[in-house]
Protein backbone atom coordinates (compact mmCIF):
# COMPACT_ATOMS: atom_id res chain seq x y z
CA UNK A 1 0.00 0.00 0.00
CA UNK A 2 3.05 2.29 0.81
CA UNK A 3 4.71 1.42 -2.35
CA UNK A 4 1.28 2.70 -4.43
CA UNK A 5 0.62 5.33 -2.40
CA UNK A 6 4.30 6.52 -3.43
CA UNK A 7 3.74 5.77 -6.62
CA UNK A 8 0.94 8.15 -7.13
CA UNK A 9 2.21 10.97 -5.12
CA UNK A 10 5.20 10.77 -7.91
CA UNK A 11 3.03 10.67 -10.69
CA UNK A 12 0.65 13.58 -9.27
CA UNK A 13 4.08 15.60 -8.77
CA UNK A 14 5.07 14.42 -12.34
CA UNK A 15 2.06 16.02 -14.07
CA UNK A 16 1.95 19.39 -12.16
CA UNK A 17 5.59 19.64 -13.37
CA UNK A 18 4.16 18.96 -17.26
CA UNK A 19 1.27 21.06 -16.17
CA UNK A 20 3.82 24.17 -14.83
CA UNK A 21 6.09 23.58 -18.28
CA UNK A 22 3.13 23.13 -20.75
CA UNK A 23 1.43 26.88 -19.44
CA UNK A 24 5.06 28.46 -19.34
CA UNK A 25 5.57 27.54 -22.76
CA UNK A 26 2.20 28.14 -23.88
CA UNK A 27 2.50 31.65 -22.56
CA UNK A 28 5.28 32.81 -25.41
CA UNK A 29 3.02 31.23 -27.79
CA UNK A 30 0.27 33.25 -27.17
CA UNK A 31 1.65 36.52 -27.46
CA UNK A 32 3.22 35.29 -30.94
CA UNK A 33 -0.26 33.97 -31.97
CA UNK A 34 -2.19 37.02 -30.91
CA UNK A 35 -4.19 38.74 -32.76
CA UNK A 36 -5.18 35.91 -35.12
CA UNK A 37 -8.59 37.46 -35.94
CA UNK A 38 -9.75 41.32 -35.82
CA UNK A 39 -9.09 43.30 -33.26
CA UNK A 40 -12.12 46.34 -32.16
CA UNK A 41 -10.90 49.68 -31.64
CA UNK A 42 -13.42 51.50 -29.48
CA UNK A 43 -13.92 55.61 -29.92
CA UNK A 44 -15.88 57.32 -27.63
CA UNK A 45 -16.39 60.59 -29.14
CA UNK A 46 -18.98 61.13 -32.56
CA UNK A 47 -16.81 60.51 -36.06
CA UNK A 48 -14.94 63.17 -37.42
CA UNK A 49 -13.40 64.73 -34.37
CA UNK A 50 -9.68 64.16 -33.27
CA UNK A 51 -10.19 60.80 -30.83
CA UNK A 52 -11.96 59.32 -33.91
CA UNK A 53 -9.45 60.41 -36.45
CA UNK A 54 -6.37 59.94 -34.02
CA UNK A 55 -8.09 56.34 -34.05
CA UNK A 56 -8.48 54.99 -37.62
CA UNK A 57 -4.84 56.47 -38.21
CA UNK A 58 -3.59 54.67 -35.43
CA UNK A 59 -5.92 51.63 -36.26
CA UNK A 60 -4.52 51.37 -40.15
CA UNK A 61 -1.07 51.12 -38.43
CA UNK A 62 -1.69 49.01 -36.14
CA UNK A 63 -3.37 46.37 -38.63
CA UNK A 64 -0.24 46.83 -40.62
CA UNK A 65 2.03 45.75 -37.74
CA UNK A 66 -0.30 42.85 -36.75
CA UNK A 67 -2.16 41.74 -40.08
CA UNK A 68 -5.30 41.84 -38.77
CA UNK A 69 -7.90 43.94 -39.52
CA UNK A 70 -8.28 46.68 -36.66
CA UNK A 71 -12.17 47.91 -36.73
CA UNK A 72 -12.92 51.23 -35.58
CA UNK A 73 -16.72 51.41 -33.01
CA UNK A 74 -17.78 54.48 -32.20
CA UNK A 75 -19.81 54.76 -29.05
CA UNK A 76 -20.20 58.19 -27.95
CA UNK A 77 -21.96 60.17 -25.38
CA UNK A 78 -21.67 61.53 -21.66
CA UNK A 79 -18.56 63.21 -22.65
CA UNK A 80 -16.57 59.93 -23.17
CA UNK A 81 -18.14 58.01 -20.58
CA UNK A 82 -20.88 55.77 -22.58
CA UNK A 83 -17.91 54.41 -24.85
CA UNK A 84 -15.19 53.89 -21.83
CA UNK A 85 -17.91 51.85 -19.82
CA UNK A 86 -18.65 49.98 -22.72
CA UNK A 87 -14.80 48.99 -23.16
CA UNK A 88 -14.83 48.27 -19.30
CA UNK A 89 -17.15 45.16 -20.01
CA UNK A 90 -15.81 43.71 -23.30
CA UNK A 91 -14.11 40.35 -22.58
CA UNK A 92 -10.11 40.63 -21.43
CA UNK A 93 -8.61 38.60 -24.25
CA UNK A 94 -7.31 41.32 -25.60
CA UNK A 95 -9.39 41.73 -29.00
CA UNK A 96 -10.77 45.08 -27.64
CA UNK A 97 -8.91 48.52 -26.90
CA UNK A 98 -9.80 51.88 -26.69
CA UNK A 99 -8.59 55.26 -26.90
CA UNK A 100 -9.23 56.90 -23.91
CA UNK A 101 -8.46 60.94 -22.83
CA UNK A 102 -8.55 63.86 -20.42
CA UNK A 103 -12.61 64.28 -20.00
CA UNK A 104 -13.79 60.61 -19.52
CA UNK A 105 -10.51 58.95 -18.15
CA UNK A 106 -9.46 61.66 -15.35
CA UNK A 107 -11.89 64.71 -15.03
CA UNK A 108 -15.33 63.11 -15.73
CA UNK A 109 -14.79 60.70 -12.62
CA UNK A 110 -14.24 63.29 -10.66
CA UNK A 111 -17.44 65.27 -10.83
CA UNK A 112 -19.52 62.68 -11.94
CA UNK A 113 -20.66 59.33 -10.79
CA UNK A 114 -19.54 57.22 -13.74
CA UNK A 115 -20.35 53.40 -14.60
CA UNK A 116 -16.78 52.26 -14.41
CA UNK A 117 -13.63 52.55 -12.61
CA UNK A 118 -9.98 53.62 -14.08
CA UNK A 119 -8.06 52.17 -11.76
CA UNK A 120 -10.11 48.49 -11.73
CA UNK A 121 -11.14 48.48 -15.07
CA UNK A 122 -8.77 49.61 -16.83
CA UNK A 123 -4.91 48.64 -17.72
CA UNK A 124 -3.33 51.22 -19.21
CA UNK A 125 -1.06 50.88 -21.91
CA UNK A 126 0.67 53.75 -23.43
CA UNK A 127 0.79 57.38 -23.67
CA UNK A 128 -0.13 57.94 -27.40
CA UNK A 129 -0.68 61.66 -28.39
CA UNK A 130 -1.29 65.21 -27.03
CA UNK A 131 -2.29 68.83 -27.94
CA UNK A 132 -3.89 72.15 -26.96
CA UNK A 133 -6.72 73.42 -26.75
CA UNK A 134 -7.95 77.08 -28.47
CA UNK A 135 -10.80 79.20 -27.51
CA UNK A 136 -12.58 80.29 -30.67
CA UNK A 137 -15.63 82.31 -31.73
CA UNK A 138 -17.13 82.63 -34.75
CA UNK A 139 -16.29 84.72 -36.96
CA UNK A 140 -18.60 87.70 -37.20
CA UNK A 141 -18.05 87.69 -32.95
CA UNK A 142 -17.60 91.09 -31.69
CA UNK A 143 -15.17 89.55 -29.55
CA UNK A 144 -11.74 90.40 -30.88
CA UNK A 145 -9.71 89.16 -27.90
CA UNK A 146 -10.17 87.22 -24.44
CA UNK A 147 -10.09 90.23 -22.67
CA UNK A 148 -13.13 91.82 -24.42
CA UNK A 149 -15.56 88.63 -24.46
CA UNK A 150 -14.66 88.86 -20.38
CA UNK A 151 -15.47 92.05 -19.97
CA UNK A 152 -18.37 91.63 -21.90
CA UNK A 153 -19.75 88.50 -19.59
CA UNK A 154 -19.27 90.70 -16.68
CA UNK A 155 -21.60 93.15 -18.62
CA UNK A 156 -24.54 90.83 -19.82
CA UNK A 157 -24.20 87.64 -17.35
CA UNK A 158 -25.93 84.37 -18.86
CA UNK A 159 -26.08 86.23 -22.40
CA UNK A 160 -22.97 84.57 -23.40
CA UNK A 161 -23.01 80.50 -23.82
CA UNK A 162 -20.03 78.24 -24.71
CA UNK A 163 -20.48 74.36 -26.20
CA UNK A 164 -19.10 71.15 -23.82
CA UNK A 165 -18.20 67.58 -25.33
CA UNK A 166 -20.04 67.07 -21.99
CA UNK A 167 -19.32 67.12 -17.89
CA UNK A 168 -15.72 66.50 -17.55
CA UNK A 169 -14.59 67.37 -20.97
CA UNK A 170 -11.83 70.30 -21.27
CA UNK A 171 -14.40 72.48 -23.17
CA UNK A 172 -16.47 71.96 -19.83
CA UNK A 173 -13.50 72.37 -17.66
CA UNK A 174 -12.12 75.00 -19.61
CA UNK A 175 -15.84 77.19 -19.38
CA UNK A 176 -15.88 76.29 -15.72
CA UNK A 177 -12.32 77.82 -15.07
CA UNK A 178 -13.02 81.20 -17.08
CA UNK A 179 -16.23 81.74 -15.17
CA UNK A 180 -14.41 81.21 -11.58
CA UNK A 181 -11.02 83.10 -12.64
CA UNK A 182 -12.82 86.00 -14.39
CA UNK A 183 -15.69 86.49 -11.63
CA UNK A 184 -18.37 86.03 -15.01
CA UNK A 185 -21.09 83.51 -15.35
CA UNK A 186 -21.63 81.79 -18.75
CA UNK A 187 -24.16 79.51 -19.63
CA UNK A 188 -22.72 75.84 -21.06
CA UNK A 189 -24.72 73.61 -23.64
CA UNK A 190 -23.57 70.51 -23.37
CA UNK A 191 -23.18 68.12 -26.74
CA UNK A 192 -21.98 64.29 -27.45
CA UNK A 193 -19.21 65.43 -29.14
CA UNK A 194 -16.21 68.28 -30.05
CA UNK A 195 -16.74 68.35 -33.76
CA UNK A 196 -21.10 68.92 -32.97
CA UNK A 197 -20.18 71.69 -30.83
CA UNK A 198 -17.79 73.30 -33.60
CA UNK A 199 -20.61 73.13 -36.40
CA UNK A 200 -23.53 75.22 -33.84
CA UNK A 201 -19.82 78.25 -33.52
CA UNK A 202 -19.79 77.89 -37.04
CA UNK A 203 -23.55 78.36 -37.43
CA UNK A 204 -23.21 81.39 -34.76
CA UNK A 205 -25.94 79.07 -32.13
CA UNK A 206 -22.91 79.14 -29.86
CA UNK A 207 -20.90 82.34 -28.79
CA UNK A 208 -17.50 80.39 -28.00
CA UNK A 209 -15.99 77.32 -27.42
CA UNK A 210 -12.41 75.63 -26.31
CA UNK A 211 -11.92 73.35 -28.60
CA UNK A 212 -8.85 70.59 -29.00
CA UNK A 213 -7.18 71.54 -32.42
CA UNK A 214 -7.97 69.61 -34.99
CA UNK A 215 -11.71 70.60 -35.49
CA UNK A 216 -10.90 74.19 -35.57
CA UNK A 217 -7.75 74.94 -36.79
CA UNK A 218 -8.77 74.52 -40.76
CA UNK A 219 -12.15 77.20 -40.48
CA UNK A 220 -9.17 79.87 -37.90
CA UNK A 221 -7.14 79.47 -41.29
CA UNK A 222 -10.02 80.02 -43.39
CA UNK A 223 -11.25 83.09 -41.04
CA UNK A 224 -14.48 81.31 -40.49
CA UNK A 225 -13.80 81.12 -36.64
CA UNK A 226 -11.76 83.12 -34.83
CA UNK A 227 -8.84 82.31 -31.90
CA UNK A 228 -9.07 84.42 -28.76
CA UNK A 229 -6.51 82.29 -26.76
CA UNK A 230 -4.64 78.22 -26.36
CA UNK A 231 -4.07 76.52 -23.38
CA UNK A 232 -0.72 75.77 -23.62
CA UNK A 233 1.75 76.88 -21.36
CA UNK A 234 3.71 78.75 -24.00
CA UNK A 235 2.43 79.65 -27.69
CA UNK A 236 2.62 76.93 -29.73
CA UNK A 237 4.59 76.62 -33.18
CA UNK A 238 1.83 75.30 -35.14
CA UNK A 239 -0.60 78.34 -33.86
CA UNK A 240 2.48 81.24 -32.90
CA UNK A 241 -0.21 84.38 -33.29
CA UNK A 242 -2.73 82.61 -31.08
CA UNK A 243 -1.81 84.55 -27.31
CA UNK A 244 -1.80 81.52 -24.17
CA UNK A 245 -4.31 82.47 -21.79
CA UNK A 246 -2.15 82.91 -19.27
CA UNK A 247 -1.09 86.49 -22.06
CA UNK A 248 -4.52 86.91 -22.04
CA UNK A 249 -5.31 87.51 -18.38
CA UNK A 250 -6.33 83.66 -17.28
CA UNK A 251 -3.66 81.66 -15.71
CA UNK A 252 -5.19 78.67 -17.62
CA UNK A 253 -3.03 76.15 -19.19
CA UNK A 254 -3.59 72.79 -19.76
CA UNK A 255 -3.40 69.88 -22.78
CA UNK A 256 -5.55 67.41 -23.96
CA UNK A 257 -3.92 63.85 -24.25
CA UNK A 258 -5.24 60.58 -25.23
CA UNK A 259 -4.23 57.13 -24.51
CA UNK A 260 -4.54 53.19 -25.04
CA UNK A 261 -5.99 51.01 -22.28
CA UNK A 262 -7.27 47.41 -22.16
CA UNK A 263 -9.98 45.58 -19.97
CA UNK A 264 -8.72 44.86 -16.84
CA UNK A 265 -7.39 41.22 -16.58
CA UNK A 266 -5.71 41.50 -19.79
CA UNK A 267 -2.91 38.58 -19.97
CA UNK A 268 0.91 40.84 -19.66
CA UNK A 269 1.43 39.00 -22.99
CA UNK A 270 -1.25 40.73 -25.01
CA UNK A 271 -0.40 43.73 -23.17
CA UNK A 272 3.53 43.71 -24.02
CA UNK A 273 2.33 42.74 -28.03
CA UNK A 274 0.18 46.03 -27.94
CA UNK A 275 3.17 48.53 -26.14
CA UNK A 276 5.75 47.33 -28.37
CA UNK A 277 2.98 47.54 -31.25
CA UNK A 278 2.26 51.78 -29.85
CA UNK A 279 5.85 51.91 -29.85
CA UNK A 280 6.61 50.76 -33.41
CA UNK A 281 3.80 53.15 -34.52
CA UNK A 282 4.50 55.96 -32.95
CA UNK A 283 7.95 56.23 -34.66
CA UNK A 284 6.88 55.95 -38.08
CA UNK A 285 7.53 59.46 -39.60
CA UNK A 286 3.84 58.86 -41.77
CA UNK A 287 1.89 58.44 -38.45
CA UNK A 288 4.04 61.43 -36.77
CA UNK A 289 3.55 63.80 -39.70
CA UNK A 290 -0.22 62.79 -39.71
CA UNK A 291 -0.97 63.26 -36.02
CA UNK A 292 0.79 67.01 -36.57
CA UNK A 293 -2.07 67.77 -39.43
CA UNK A 294 -4.05 67.15 -36.63
CA UNK A 295 -2.70 69.34 -34.10
CA UNK A 296 -1.23 67.09 -31.63
CA UNK A 297 2.14 65.63 -30.84
CA UNK A 298 2.57 61.39 -31.77
CA UNK A 299 4.53 59.81 -28.58
CA UNK A 300 4.40 56.53 -26.38
CA UNK A 301 5.23 55.95 -22.96
CA UNK A 302 6.12 52.83 -20.65
CA UNK A 303 3.13 51.58 -18.46
CA UNK A 304 4.76 52.74 -15.36
CA UNK A 305 5.51 56.25 -16.87
CA UNK A 306 1.55 56.18 -18.59
CA UNK A 307 0.72 55.47 -14.95
CA UNK A 308 2.50 57.94 -13.39
CA UNK A 309 1.59 60.57 -15.66
CA UNK A 310 -2.19 59.08 -14.54
CA UNK A 311 -1.65 60.08 -10.63
CA UNK A 312 0.26 63.43 -11.94
CA UNK A 313 -2.97 64.50 -13.91
CA UNK A 314 -5.81 62.96 -11.10
CA UNK A 315 -4.07 64.63 -8.39
CA UNK A 316 -4.11 68.20 -10.57
CA UNK A 317 -7.72 68.12 -11.56
CA UNK A 318 -8.91 66.60 -8.37
CA UNK A 319 -7.52 69.56 -6.34
CA UNK A 320 -8.89 72.26 -9.41
CA UNK A 321 -12.18 71.08 -9.34
CA UNK A 322 -12.00 71.13 -5.23
CA UNK A 323 -10.67 74.15 -5.03
CA UNK A 324 -12.87 75.82 -7.89
CA UNK A 325 -16.05 73.87 -6.89
CA UNK A 326 -17.15 72.13 -10.45
CA UNK A 327 -19.75 70.36 -10.93
CA UNK A 328 -20.47 67.91 -13.64
CA UNK A 329 -23.49 69.14 -16.13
Amino acid sequence: MKQAFQLLKSVVQGSAVLLAALCVAQAPAQAQSFPNRPVKLIVTYPAGGSSDLLARIMGQKMSEVWGQPVVIESKPGAAGSIGMEFAARQPNDGYTFVIGNLGPAAVNPLINKVPYNMDKDFVPVSLVATGPNILVVPANSPYKTLSELVAAARTKPGAINFGTSGPGSMSHLAGEMIMRQASVKLVAIPYKGGILAVNDVLAGHLHMLVSDALPVSQHIKTGRLRALAITSAARSPLYPDIPTFTEAGLPLAAVNWWGVYLPAGTPKAVVDNYHAAIVKIMADPDLKEKFAGLGVDALSSSQEDFKAFLAVEHAKYAKLVADNNIKGE
